[in-house]
């Protein structure tokens, strides 16, 4: 059963769980589930349409539409940057302690197209695990907000500014991802959409809805001696 964060007849929202696709892609044609048809035979066979992606591997808020008129006006709300969205991830080393990433990226056709994210570091830490010939290796947790949604984002520009989050591939430390597999079978990325702020499409009313962090992101959160609790 998928978590239901927030429903009403317009919309609905889900705490999505890592390694679940929203819908059919022809990168990941061996998946069988997806969340669309996940949620629509939880809710009764009602049609439901994503407003937005999260990656597979990505866990956290997921908001859909529960009709065509509804779904327009959260997609105009999304284009004109009307929607916060608020990102929990886990980095290689310790980054800045906040700075705006304007790097464009190019995507699948060939079209360079302006990113920004900002972000801010919460906790720094630094645990013994040899790396590179040191005895201990640093991580960081942040938190990321995209100021535009191009496709695999948040891991390109932190991977850009040699921070990678934690279990990406392709866009990661692939000597960092082999480590933490071989020494805590680490399989997920710790990539997680925390929070979504934005006006209903009917009422106006402000929503803040929260998704809490899951086992796995938790499991990483004590190895690096993390304080996590207010995301639990």
């Amino acid at each position: 059963m998928l978590e239901i964060l927030y429903q009403d007849e317009y919309i609905i929202a889900i705490n999505k769980p890592s390694g679940l696709l929203v819908h059919k892609s022809f990168y990941a044609r061996d998946a069988k589930v997806f969340a669309i048809q996940e949620l629509r035979n939880q809710i009764g066979g009602q049609h439901v349409y994503p407003i937005h992606r999260l990656d597979r591997k990505t866990s956290g808020v997921l908001l859909f539409a529960l009709d065509s008129a509804v779904l327009k006006i959260m997609n105009d709300r999304f284009a004109t940057r009307e929607v916060e969205k608020k990102y929990l991830a886990i980095l290689r080393g310790w980054s800045p302690e906040e700075l705006t990433i304007d790097y464009d990226l190019t995507n699948d056709d060939g079209i360079i197209q302006n990113a920004i994210t900002y972000f801010h570091r919460l906790q720094s830490t630094e645990i013994e695990l040899e790396f590179n010939n040191q005895p201990t290796s640093r991580y960081c947790l942040v938190e990321a907000i995209p100021e535009t949604g191009r496709m695999h984002q948040l891991r390109k520009h932190f991977k850009h500014i040699f921070h990678p989050i934690l279990g990406s591939r392709p866009h990661g430390c692939n000597k960092q991802n082999k480590l933490w597999l071989e020494n805590f079978d680490l399989r997920g990325m710790m990539l997680h959409a925390h929070q979504l702020i934005f006006n209903h499409p009917i009422t106006n009313e402000q929503l803040i809805l929260n998704a809490k962090i899951n086992e796995e992101f938790s499991r990483v959160g004590t190895i690096l001696n993390l304080d996590l609790n207010k995301y639990e």
